[in-house]
């Protein structure tokens, strides 16, 4: 006799339901049972790294500082899809060469269009910063 063939999902969805939800109903009975409340002024503070929190927790962020940022994940996962074509490139065809021509140009015309807006002058960023 063979096995209906749905049984093994059935075991599987079963295996992959409990898994997750054994780990979380024993934090669940551990702290409702065995952890005693200890709620106060210290407990419920704010504290971050070690260090106390001094002043409001809103503050002026820079802008430019994201803008940075942005511009290097930018050109550094530009500068991944490039890998593939520089192991390939004796056997690529003339349309992957042109392909990569254009790409390396649209990627200079950003650097060069990041470059004339000043987002990368980074004595500029902390002058502006102060």
């Amino acid at each position: 006799m063979t096995p209906d063939p749905y049984f093994f999902l059935v075991i599987f969805a079963g295996v992959a339901l409990v898994f997750p939800l054994m780990p979380l109903g024993l934090a669940w009975v551990w702290r409702r049972f065995l952890q005693p409340p200890k709620p106060g002024p210290q407990k419920n503070a704010t504290y971050e790294c070690g260090v106390e929190s001094i002043g409001e927790a809103q503050m002026q962020f820079q802008s430019q500082y994201y803008l940075y940022c942005i511009i290097f994940l930018i050109f550094d996962v530009e500068a991944v899809f490039l890998v593939p074509f520089a192991v390939a490139f004796t056997g690529l065809p003339v349309g992957a060469f042109i392909a990569l021509l254009v790409f390396l140009l649209l990627l200079l015309e950003g650097l060069v269009w990041a470059w004339s807006k000043g987002c990368l002058d980074w004595a500029q960023l902390r002058k502006e910063a102060r």
